[in-house]
């Protein structure tokens, strides 16, 4: 969700856009209908109890802690190179126990190989560099045992859609732009996924949505 600003500080795209947006970000996700996306990409993912479930790109945490709350008994892990949305967060999490937020790129995950049964994405892969992508997909990979899946939501679709004003500029803007046509299971595929697209949502704001499964192969 980063339409309205497009200048920023850091070598990493804020999850609002700039810094200075960060406090209205979680009241932007919610008005926008993203809690139901979370919902939604929760239940495709199948979570069972003793799972290792890393969301990369996790912002302010609503998806890990969604994800936390409804399966108590995964051990949830967020992961965002925006120290800021960690630590807000981190605060969002108080009280909850198997639970932790890591300062961390896509590109570069700080963890080991096969560690994680699940990793979600919700709404990132669009914040990620063209030439970062290949090796932010190669980490997921990585990070996941044998069988492990990805579940990720993003702006997909088509670049001519017959979406409103708003959703056609954001995607021309060159962040979601990378996503379109078949580009998001064209770089898992090439990371050694297997890929399916399992739902699509048109989005009265940001257009199509497109939800995929990629699965490690044992």
């Amino acid at each position: 969700m980063d339409c309205m600003v497009k200048h920023h500080p850091h070598d990493y795209l804020p999850a609002a856009g700039h810094d200075a947006l960060l406090p209205g970000y979680d009241l932007l996700a919610r008005l926008l209908g993203f809690n139901s996306v979370y919902q939604k990409l929760i239940a495709q993912a199948k979570l069972a109890d003793g799972h290792r479930v890393l969301e990369i790109g996790c912002g302010t945490g609503n998806l890990t802690i969604r994800a936390k709350r409804a399966h108590p008994a995964i051990d949830a892990v967020g992961s965002d190179p925006d120290p800021r949305a960690l630590a807000r967060a981190q605060r969002k999490a108080t009280g909850l126990s198997g639970i932790r937020f890591d300062n961390g790129y896509a590109q570069r995950l700080p963890y080991t190989d096969a560690e994680f049964d699940r990793v979600l994405s919700s709404m990132m892969l669009h914040h990620v560099g063209q030439d970062a992508k290949p090796a932010a997909a190669a980490e997921i990979f990585r990070v996941l045992r044998p069988g492990g899946r990805l579940h990720l939501v993003d702006i997909g679709g088509e670049a001519t859609a017959p979406d409103g004003l708003m959703a056609r500029l954001i995607r021309r803007n060159h962040h979601a732009a990378g996503n379109l046509g078949d580009a998001i299971p064209r770089l898992l595929r090439t990371a050694g996924f297997d890929c399916t697209e399992v739902a699509t949502q048109r989005h009265r704001i940001l257009g199509q949505l497109n939800y995929y499964q990629a699965t490690r192969p044992d």
